[in-house]
């Protein structure tokens, strides 16, 4: 017997100094728990993390009221300005269109398909505004552009043009600007036994190719769609066409829908088939999603609004940025302010420099 207590003093001594035990006694009294991982170290003591923190805990803890069942953890993201980079100069689905038409020597855009592209490179160097309703003409020219490439070209295309470098920085390509801090979001969702999926108003497959990096499987992407076809297909619908074995998939040039505003909460819907409980965004183009969320009737829930308000390290308009914050609080969202809340951005060895044209490419 006092063999026996000898070895619980000496593991008890080990476990203690491991830092893992948080309650010791004298004999065999052990009460183990692992330490509460850190998630966060990319961010500062904020508000919006204070929030997100409390929220998660909640609803995770079975004897709360508020208590969510694992199946029903959904959280929703949008990409561009929310967990992705947006302003270099532009959206990246408007770079890479640009680049398409303006800089590809491989391809011969139509007339129209030109005039938007075109429209893009004013907007960018220039910064000429850009048409109304340009959201819906930039998709249409988007699926003429990419129509004809199978899903595979479509996908190396996409990660071949995120191997630039990502204009007004240094250090780091288009396929990595990843908002650093919100990838440790996922991480901690994930963890907690949520599933979050990206929706986003930028092509489903361009959203893929960028995601698959950090893990995020294709089909918890929702995005704007084009109606495909498999290579034999033809003009012949579906419903009446049997595709071989050794087809692909093509792209066509028809537009399905501009995932946007309420087409987001219509995708999801269709797509998920439950209401979110947590969301987050970035810009107008968000609220109808967050609004989803937040009208969920059975379940507490929560969106943030990402703020783009730091001009030091990334590209930034400040007056808009404090326009939108005001706006976003009034309508009960909570606010994830770049310059506050984040210790980095992009991560070290990226920095902020001036947007550049390179002379060599097309001028029309």
């Amino acid at each position: 017997m006092r063999k026996m207590k000898n070895w619980l003093v000496i593991i008890t001594v080990i476990i203690c100094s491991a830092g893992v035990l948080t309650a010791c006694s004298k004999d065999d009294d052990i009460h183990i728990v692992q330490p509460e991982k850190e998630y966060f170290t990319l961010w500062n003591t904020c508000e919006a993390l204070t929030t997100l923190q409390e929220y998660v805990k909640d609803v995770t803890n079975p004897n709360s009221p508020n208590y969510i069942r694992t199946e029903d953890r959904i959280a929703t993201f949008d990409m561009d300005g929310t967990f992705v980079g947006e302003l270099y100069p532009t959206y990246f689905e408007y770079n890479l269109l640009e680049y398409r038409v303006l800089d590809d020597a491989t391809y011969e855009a139509p007339k129209d398909v030109m005039e938007t592209a075109q429209e893009i490179r004013d907007f960018v160097r220039n910064g000429k505004k850009l048409p109304e309703q340009f959201d819906m003409k930039h998709a249409y020219a988007a699926a003429k552009a990419y129509s004809g490439m199978t899903l595979a070209e479509f996908d190396a295309y996409v990660k071949a043009y995120a191997q630039h470098a990502a204009n007004g920085f240094s250090g780091m390509t288009y396929g990595q600007s990843f908002y650093k801090p919100m990838l440790q979001v996922f991480n901690y969702l994930k963890a907690n036994g949520f599933t979050y999926y990206v929706v986003s108003g930028s092509d489903r497959f361009i959203c893929r190719a960028l995601v698959e990096s950090i893990g995020i499987e294709p089909n918890r992407v929702i995005g704007m769609d084009v109606k495909l076809r498999s290579r034999s297909q033809g003009t012949e619908e579906g419903v009446n066409y049997t595709m071989g074995k050794e087809e692909d998939l093509v792209r066509t040039d028809e537009l399905i829908i501009k995932n946007l505003k309420t087409n987001k909460v219509l995708q999801i819907s269709q797509e998920i088939g439950k209401v979110p409980v947590l969301s987050f965004g970035n810009s107008s183009g968000d609220c109808a999603m967050h609004n989803y969320c937040m009208g969920n009737q059975q379940y507490k829930t929560a969106a943030f609004m990402l703020v783009a308000d730091d001009d030091a390290r990334d590209h930034a308009d400040l007056a808009e940025g404090a326009r939108r914050e005001a706006k976003w609080r009034e309508a009960g969202y909570h606010i994830i302010s770049m310059k506050n809340d984040f210790k980095t951005i992009y991560g070290d060895g990226v920095s902020k420099t001036e947007f550049t044209f390179p002379a060599d490419t097309i001028e029309n």
